[in-house]
């Protein structure tokens, strides 16, 4: 029996692409566990909001002289809670890919039309 050949490419281009599909791979990981832990955040956020709404509901009914202060400390807290979740829904990460695509394909698309007026005029 004659022994099988093996498959005719460069090992190093199969390396390179092995390489490169591990490192798009460990990005994707990445990317998935800071999704989860802001998905966590979120949720965390979004619980003490309902608390917090919950304590003001009731405070609000109260005459005590004391809850003036306490419902101003909530109001703040529940301010704040509101811009992290602002935040978190828009931050620099989600829009960085599509800025630099535009940047990319804008840039080269007033290249290629220098080009052609160019070559045209």
């Amino acid at each position: 029996m004659k022994p099988l050949k093996k498959a005719s490419g460069p090992p190093f281009h199969e390396e390179n692409q092995h390489q490169e599909f591990k490192q798009e791979l460990l990005k994707v990981e990445d990317a998935l566990a800071t999704l989860k832990e802001r998905y966590n955040q979120v949720q965390a956020d979004r619980a003490s909001q309902r608390k917090l709404q919950q304590r003001l509901k009731q405070l609000h009914h109260s005459e005590l002289p004391n809850v003036k202060a306490e419902l101003k400390q909530i109001q703040q807290q529940l301010e704040l809670l509101e811009l992290n979740l602002e935040s978190q829904l828009f931050s620099w990460g989600s829009f960085k890919e599509p800025f630099w695509q535009a940047v990319r394909f804008g840039g080269l698309g007033v290249i290629i039309g220098w080009l052609l007026k160019s070559v045209a005029g």
